[in-house]
C-alpha cells in the first residue's frame, strides 16, 4: 500500500473524511494542504529528501478567500505537479460531474483515478485507493466508466469548446474570427470557424447554435 499521501483539499469536514480512509488502508504518513500553492514546495521538498509521495488525492475546486496565489484549482495543481514528478500517482475527487471536464483530466491530465463526491463516496475512494495501488489502469466509479468510451466527446477539440463557450456568452458566429485573433485563439479563419459549427451542428443534431449551445451544457462540454 501507498505510504506516504498528500491530500489538497480546502475544507476541513472533507479532510477529516479522507484521512479516516487513508488511516484506515494502514497508510503511514499523511500530508495536508488547503492551498494547491502549498503542495508544491511539499512535494520538491520530499523529492529532495529522498522521500517523495507515492500518492496525491486533490480536489478541483478551491474557495477564494483573499489570500493571493498561483495555481487556482486542481487542475493547475496537477499539471504543475507533473512537471515535478511525473510518475506521482493522482486521484481526484470532486463534485464535478461534467462528462468532458472528467475525461479531459484523464487523458490531458493524465490522472489515475477519479471519485464523485456524494452518497457512498467514501466508500468509492477507499477502492480508488487500492485499485490505483494495484493496478496501471485508471479508476473510476462504475457509474462513470462510460465517460472514458463516450465517442462524442472523443471527436471534439479543444478548439470547439472555445467556439461552443464563446457562443454562450452571446459572441456572434460572424463576430468570432475578429474576437479568436484578439484573444490569439487559433485556428481563428472565417471558414474554419464555420466549418466546425457546421461539424459541430451535425454531430449533436443541433438546430441551430442555440441549440448546439444547449445541447453542450447538458453534455457537460461547458
Amino acid at each position: 500500500m501507498f505510504q506516504k499521501v498528500l491530500i489538497a483539499e480546502d475544507l476541513d469536514s472533507i479532510n477529516l473524511a479522507i484521512d479516516y480512509v487513508v488511516r484506515e488502508l494502514a497508510i503511514a504518513e499523511i500530508h495536508h494542504v488547503k492551498y494547491c500553492d502549498d503542495a508544491i514546495p511539499k512535494i520538491k521538498r520530499a523529492l529532495a529528501d529522498g522521500k517523495p509521495f507515492d500518492l496525491l488525492i486533490s480536489d478541483l475546486s478551491f474557495k477564494e478567500d483573499g489570500r493571493k496565489v498561483t495555481l487556482a484549482s486542481g487542475e493547475e495543481l496537477i499539471t504543475a505537479v507533473k512537471n515535478i514528478q511525473p510518475e506521482l500517482p493522482v486521484l481526484v475527487y470532486s463534485i464535478e460531474d461534467r462528462n468532458y471536464r472528467i475525461k479531459s483530466l484523464f487523458e490531458v491530465q493524465h490522472i489515475n483515478g477519479f471519485v464523485l463526491k456524494g452518497r457512498d463516496s467514501i466508500l468509492q475512494l477507499k477502492k480508488a485507493i487500492q485499485a490505483i495501488f494495484e493496478s496501471d489502469q485508471p479508476y473510476l466509479a462504475p457509474e462513470l466508466k462510460h465517460i472514458l468510451v463516450d465517442k462524442t466527446t472523443a471527436t471534439i477539440e479543444p478548439i470547439d469548446i472555445q467556439i461552443i463557450k464563446h457562443l454562450s456568452e452571446g459572441v456572434q458566429q460572424e463576430e468570432m474570427e475578429q474576437v479568436f485573433k484578439q484573444k490569439g485563439i487559433a485556428p481563428n479563419s472565417k471558414s474554419t470557424i464555420e466549418k466546425r459549427i457546421g461539424k459541430l451542428k451535425l454531430l449533436f443534431r443541433a438546430n441551430n447554435t442555440v441549440h448546439l449551445v444547449a445541447m453542450a451544457k447538458d453534455l457537460g462540454l461547458i
